[in-house]
């Protein structure tokens, strides 16, 4: 049973006694009040100066001081803990409590949800890899990355998995309605490889990869594109290669293309999507293909190719310039993966 609250003459008087330098023991036995309450009152007293009661936003939390405090815990060892397992810990420790209180409680410790990033698992030979590249290529001149022609693979569906439209409608009645819904198929309805390139002064050739690529397929695609694409855009004989470890690009027979025809490759870190320019690009085309709602693979990569085209040279040279804070924030995160 709850006790009756103090009159706030007698939570005057104790803080008086208080102010006179009476100890809490004295007050309480002179009062005739638990200590426990003498200490309340006046610790009250000194964090909001006053004995009044305070007006409360809502009903009192049920989660006990004690409860939020092993709540935060298990959060803050587990960032990735769900509502549903803090709710059985709050059973085993005798204080079971709603997963709407449990949130209330986590928010207001400054923590939220949110979507976890999908990043390259990296190993500590990773790490030390791309740190001891941002730092030997933190200082490359504009000019030489100007030189640099970024190269890698994509594939985008047919109903890209991750688009989104917004759809207005008079009732949530009407939220299944034909016309308010995107229609959808198992596994994307088919997709589509592409390899492209580009540069600080815009975009290369773009290849659709028709079958599973091998290290011959990749050779031929460098040998039909990756030079006119350098010609293209004005890159000269000197320009630098950039592509990732695939093995494909590492095999044998791509190696000797490259070194046969005098090109220069950029020694690249494993599991680095993260520092190549080129993915924000991707995302890009994949946004404006999509906008187009192709209905087939033929219709697909002829979107593709018409807004390949369509990209802003200033795109591309802005994401090349951004090239030193990319390299920096991987040396601020010590190696681990950044957010671009």
């Amino acid at each position: 049973m709850k006790s009756k609250e103090l009159s706030v003459d007698l939570r005057d008087r104790i803080v008086s006694r208080h102010k006179s330098g009476e100890g809490y023991r004295k007050i309480s036995a002179a009062l005739k009040v638990p200590m426990s309450t003498v200490a309340s009152i006046i610790r009250k007293w000194k964090k909001f100066k006053t004995t009044r009661t305070l007006s409360r936003g809502g009903r009192p939390s049920k989660l006990s001081d004690r409860g939020r405090r092993a709540l935060i815990r298990e959060v803050t060892k587990n960032l990735m803990v769900t509502l549903s397992e803090l709710q059985r810990s709050s059973v085993e420790r005798a204080e079971p409590s709603r997963r709407t209180t449990i949130s209330a409680a986590i928010h207001h410790s400054g923590l939220y949800g949110r979507v976890a990033k999908r990043k390259p698992l990296l190993s500590k030979r990773h790490m030390a890899a791309r740190l001891e590249f941002a730092n030997r290529h933190l200082k490359n001149s504009q000019t030489m990355r100007n030189k640099i022609l970024c190269s890698d693979e994509t594939k985008i569906e047919l109903f890209g998995v991750n688009a989104r439209r917004h759809v207005l409608e008079e009732t949530r009645h009407r939220a299944h309605h034909q016309a308010n819904t995107i229609p959808t198929v198992k596994h994307g309805g088919g997709s589509i490889m592409l390899w492209g390139c580009i540069s600080a002064t815009g975009t290369g050739r773009l290849v659709r990869i028709k079958r599973k690529m091998t290290a011959a397929m990749y050779r031929d695609i460098l040998d039909e594109n990756l030079l006119q694409s350098a010609l293209d855009l004005r890159l000269g004989r000197r320009f630098i290669c950039q592509q990732d470890n695939d093995p494909k690009h590492t095999a044998k027979i791509s190696k000797e293309w490259l070194q046969d025809n005098s090109v220069n490759v950029l020694e690249w870190p494993s599991q680095s999507p993260d520092l190549n320019p080129i993915e924000h690009l991707w995302r890009d085309l994949k946004m404006a293909v999509h906008r187009r709602f192709p209905s087939n693979l033929m219709e697909l990569e002829r979107c593709c190719k018409e807004e390949w085209e369509k990209l802003a040279k200033d795109r591309c040279a802005k994401l090349v310039a951004s090239y030193s804070k990319r390299l920096e924030a991987g040396i601020a995160a010590k190696s681990a993966s950044t957010k671009n």
